[in-house]
This record gives C-alpha cells, structure tokens and sequence, in this order.
C-alpha cells in the first residue's frame, strides 16, 4: 500500500517538476522575445509613452537678389519657457517675469499653475527682452533658440517676396510659391510625463534635436533697379493723386524680371497690420483694359500677315466713325494717316480699320500668340490670365474695339512680356523671378534660364514696328514724355476707362506706358500702369514720365552707353579737386562764389566727378551712397546759385 502512495507521489513530482519546467521555458523564451527580438520597437512604444516631443520653429533658407543682396532672412532669437515643478514658488516667480514679459502677474501665474509643467512663456523674443528675463535667473525657466522671419529691406519688393506665418510657412509671393524649398526640417525639445502622462521635465542629457535650414533662393530681382522702380512709382502715384499703380522692368532678350513694383505696398515685418488688399501682387493678380498699348499688337499682326504696309493710308474721318451702329470717336480729329501715324498720335478709328482689314481669326490668333488670355506660368502664386474671348464669340463691334484695347483685359506683366517680343525680334520669352536655388555653401542646387515659348512675329516685322513705336516718343507724338535723354526710346501711351458692374465708368481711367530702350540693341522692357488718376488721366501725363525716369536711371545704373546718334549733355570737367575741398563738399560746406549757373547732368558720373564739378561751381552739395549717379535735386538745366541745397544719389554698379 504504501509503494503505491509512493508511487503515486513521485509522479506527482514529476508532473509539478515537468510544469514548472514548461513554464519556466516559455517565460525564458517570452523574455528573450521582448527584450531581445522585439526590444526596439517596445522601447519606442515606451518612449513614446514617457516622453513628449515639442515641435520649434523650423529654419527658413534666405531669399536673395541676383547681387546676393538679402530680400530675406532667418534670424536666431531666444524662445523662453517654464517648468513648474522646478519653481520653489510659482507666485513669486510670476511677480519677477511679469514686468520683463510685459503681461499681468495675475495673467501669467494663472498660466504657469494651468500647466502641468512645461509651458511656453514667450517665443521668438526681441534681444532685450530674452536679456531682461536672463538676467533674473529664475530657477525652472529656460531658453532655446528659434528661427523668426527677418525682411532687411522692408517694403521693398514685399509683393514678390511675400511673407510668412508664425508657423513659419509661406503664405504670400516667392515665400509660398517656394515654400517646400526654403522651409527646413522641424526641431524639437524633448520632456519627460509621469504615469498620468503629466510634464515632469526635460529629458536628462538632452534638450531635443535642432532643426535644419532650408535651401536658399537667389531671384533675377536686382535690388536697386527695384527700388527705383518704387520710388518712380510712388512718386507718379502720389503726384497724380492716383490710387495704386504697377511698374515692371525686364529683360526683353531672357524674360528675367528685374524689378516689380506695387502701389500701395506693405512691410512684411509687420503681418498682423495688412490687409488682403494691401498683399496682393497687382502686377500678376490685377487684369485690366489696356487701351492703346493693345495697338501695338494689332499693327504687328496686321504687318505679319501682309494686309497693310507702313505707308498705307486710313481716313480717320475727323474724328468720328461709325461701325456697326456704334460711333467710334479719337480725342483729335484727323484725316489721312498712315500706320506710323495712326500709332503716333493713337488713332481709334485708325486702329480700327486695321483691325477690320486683318479680321477677326487672324486678330485673335496673334493675340493669343503674344500671350493675352493665358497665363505667363511665373513662377508666383495668384496670376490670372486675363480676359480674351474666343473668336467665334465676338460680334458686331468687338472687332473694332478689341483693336484698340477694350473689350479685352490683360495684367501688367502679360504687356511686359509681350512688348518685349516686339523689342527682341519676335520671341515670346517665359517671364520668371527665380534665378536659381542653392545651398549655404552656395552650391547651385537647380539653375533656371531663359525659356523661348514661341515666335510670335519675324525680325522683320519687329524692327519696323519698334521704329513705328519710336514715332510714338518723338516730337508731336502722345508719349514724349517717355524720352530718354541720350537713348532712343520705342514705346506706346494707353488710357483705358475702368469697367463699373456692365458698363464703363465716367470719370475713372487707368493710364499706362510699355516700351523698351534702347530701340536698336534693347536692355529695358518697362511697364508703368497708374490706376484712377484724378490730376489727369492720360498714359502720355502720368505714366510715361515714370517710364523715363526709371529707365534712365536703370540704364545709368547698368552702364549701358548712350546712343551715339542721339547728343547727350557732357558736365564740364574742371580742374583736380583737392582733399581740402572734397571734405568740405562732402559735409555740406559753402564755398563763395558767383552764380552757378544751369544744373549739370550727374546721371552716370562716379563720386569723385560729380566732386570736381562742384568744387568749380561752389555749391554746397550733398552726396547719398556711393557708386553711380542716379538721381539728383535741382534736375538737370535748373537755374542754380552756390547758396541752394543740391544733393546727388549714387548706387553701385551692377
């Protein structure tokens, strides 16, 4: 009986050593899954669990001209935050960094006690204010550096460049429409929760993982051919008492933008102050009637097609016609004129005529071919294409007035482009801003170019019409204004009546001027539109002038040699000038002397020969940067004394 129990026992010690065993297998080979096979993704999952990742501003790559002067930059700034938990006393705490934070005790203690530990006080903080708050040396408050958004030239070329968010993503022009270029990867800092996923405290050895920059983008904007194109603007805007206008320069060979100005701008330092019609880029988002201009286009189609010959004649009625049972009127009443002349003195019912001897599938198909109706494909965000029916749309009338530019609208860099086919011998060039992309250490990532989108008319037919458009800035021409001292200058007036619900306004125009110069070798394709001007109305008043003075200080500025053919003004060039008399200039010292007499022209001269000019003259004279002259008070021919206040501009040279 007992061998039997005992039996018994034994196999029951057995059974209970064979389970212990089997459990002990599996538990080994569980342990040795967790911790060896499975061990990175579990301690990710425990990370994960025990650790928060607090995103920091990312860095954005810099936006600069085709000088590598800075349009934008990404500036390092103290960002400043709080643990509680290592606060011997919150309350206390909140009564010193209130006055430095410039917020209320109550406000920010009340802040602090709501967080479970990590909380934000102030991101991005001016140099003084992170100074102020350092030098405190609170116990539980730290610091990081955080990229903000810097614009060192403010308001200049703020609509190409555009603006971005606190986020800091783009939100407007070169900074949205290459926002996945520029914007870096995302930093972080790294805290540590408790069980109940509350924020204990930074994690030890490490606060987080910095952010990397961007690339940079380097545009075919030159920085001071910009700024002049919005000084001119904004004078010719606020002269004529108009309210907005654009101004456009490009390079009629390649399509490169080198300046687009708006009025009104804005400063994209100061985002919370503007405004949805203060941002927007009028030169590509704005479309509107380009009157006159539009003639141009029309005479190059018409001699493409050989339906009329520069010397061919159209009786413009006195000044009244009437098609199709409207009547067609021109601001003068004229007989017989020919194409150059119908351009000259822009003759409505002239240009009409034309049109009706080109037709309206021809007409519309050059059009089309210079680029109205469709979109230039620049690279920015927001272009529209403007407005050009189709053909088999138009009726009645729409053919005489199309032919002189109502009817159809058309952006100011779509007039851009397409005059400077006319200047470059008939190639439509691709408008575009952004030169190339590059890294820190300037390896050019991606090289952009000139992009030929087609042949629009021959060089034949270009030439005859840029020296038709010459006629056009000459004596008794409506755009002489436009005229170039020592340049030959192509170009056209426009004035157009805005379009008010169905009908036209009576009393608002937008007066405009496109051309090039110089006529025979084109550098400068300029577009100037002046938007509801009150002093008056007409392109050939208040836009051409813009149109001069921003090519002759471009061209000035680009050293670009003045026509032979065409007499310029020489300054006299006087004896050495001396140190003692250069000091004396410089700092504004009167030197006596008699009657100065007439301004000289300073256009283009160097520093050192505007000093020795008027060293000679003894005027008391003001000299602004350095370089090139481009700008200067008295203007050229005033009457002057040794006692007036005369003051010169220089810029370097490209």
């Amino acid at each position: 009986m007992i061998d039997k129990w005992e039996k018994w026992a034994r196999v029951r010690m057995r059974f209970v050593a064979l389970l212990f065993v089997g459990f002990f297998i599996a538990a080994s080979g569980r342990a040795f899954y967790l911790q060896v096979l499975d061990n990175d993704k579990l301690v990710k999952i425990a990370e994960k669990q025990h650790q928060k990742s607090i995103p920091l501003t990312p860095s954005r790559g810099g936006i600069y001209d085709r000088n590598n002067a800075p349009f934008a930059v990404s500036i390092e700034m103290d960002s400043c935050y709080a643990e509680t938990r290592n606060m011997e006393n919150v309350s206390e705490a909140a009564a010193q960094l209130a006055p430095a934070l410039g917020c209320s005790k109550e406000e920010l203690e009340a802040k602090l006690k709501a967080a479970r530990n990590f909380v934000w006080l102030a991101r991005r903080m001016p140099p003084e204010q992170a100074k102020r708050v350092k030098a405190l040396d609170l116990e539980g408050v730290g610091f990081v550096k955080e990229s903000r958004r810097f614009y060192p030239n403010s308001q200049v070329a703020a609509h190409v460049i555009g603006f971005t968010g606190l986020d800091p993503s783009g939100l407007e022009g070169v900074e949205k429409k290459y926002d996945n270029i520029i914007l870096g990867n995302t930093g972080y800092l790294v805290t540590e929760r408790d069980a109940l996923g509350r924020d204990i405290a930074l994690k030890k050895g490490s606060e987080g993982k910095a952010g990397s920059k961007g690339s940079n983008v380097v545009l075919t904007l030159d920085k001071n051919i910009q700024y002049i194109a919005e000084k001119e603007l904004t004078k010719t805007i606020e002269k004529n008492g108009a309210k907005a206008g654009i101004a456009i320069v490009m390079e009629p060979d390649t399509g490169r933008v080198l300046a687009m100005a708006n009025y009104p701008s804005f400063n994209p330092n100061n985002v919370k102050e503007l405004t949805p019609g203060s941002i927007r880029n009028r030169a590509i988002a704005d479309s509107f009637e380009p009157g006159s201009t539009f003639k141009i286009f029309l005479v190059a189609a018409a001699l493409e097609a050989g339906v009329i010959r520069p010397g061919d004649s159209f009786n413009c009625e006195n000044g009244s016609c009437n098609m199709y049972g409207r009547t067609i009127h021109d601001t003068h009443k004229y007989g017989a004129l020919t194409v150059p002349q119908v351009l000259k003195y822009s003759s409505n019912i002239g240009a009409a005529k034309i049109g009706q001897r080109l037709g309206p599938q021809r007409l519309f198909t050059a059009l089309t071919g210079f680029g109205f109706g469709e979109r230039s494909s620049i690279d920015l965000p927001g272009e529209v294409a403007g407005m050009l029916r189709p053909q088999e749309k138009w009726y009645g009338i729409d053919l005489a007035t199309i032919s002189f530019g109502q009817g159809v609208t058309a952006t100011a860099l779509q007039l851009t482009a397409a005059v400077s086919a006319v200047a470059n011998g008939g190639n439509l060039m691709k408008p575009y801003l952004v030169d190339r992309i590059v890294d820190d250490e300037g390896v050019v990532l991606q090289q952009f170019g000139p992009q030929l989108k087609r042949r629009v008319i021959s060089p034949e037919t270009a030439k005859t019409v840029a020296h038709m458009l010459e006629g056009v800035v000459g004596e008794g021409g409506t755009g002489t204004g436009a005229a170039v001292d020592g340049y030959r200058v192509a170009g056209k007036t426009g004035t157009a009546q805005k379009v008010e619900g169905r009908s036209y306004s009576a009393s608002k125009r937008i007066g405009s001027f496109v051309g090039f110069v110089p006529v025979e070798k084109p550098r400068l394709a300029i577009m100037v539109m002046v938007d509801e001007p009150t002093a008056n109305v007409y392109g050939g008043v208040v836009a051409a002038p813009a149109f001069s003075a921003i090519a002759q200080q471009t061209l000035c500025y680009l050293n670009v040699p003045p026509d032979k053919s065409i007499k310029k003004k020489q300054a006299p060039a006087p004896e050495k000038v001396t140190p003692q008399a250069e000091q004396a200039v410089v700092e504004g010292g009167t030197v006596e002397g008699a009657d100065a007499g007439a301004m000289p022209n300073f256009r283009g001269m160097s520093m050192r020969q505007v000093l020795r000019v008027m060293e000679q003259r003894g005027l008391n004279v003001k000299l602004q940067g350095s370089g090139r002259a481009v700008e200067q008070n008295p203007p050229p021919g005033a009457r002057i004394t040794t006692q007036d206040q005369v003051w010169v501009r220089f810029v370097p040279s490209a």
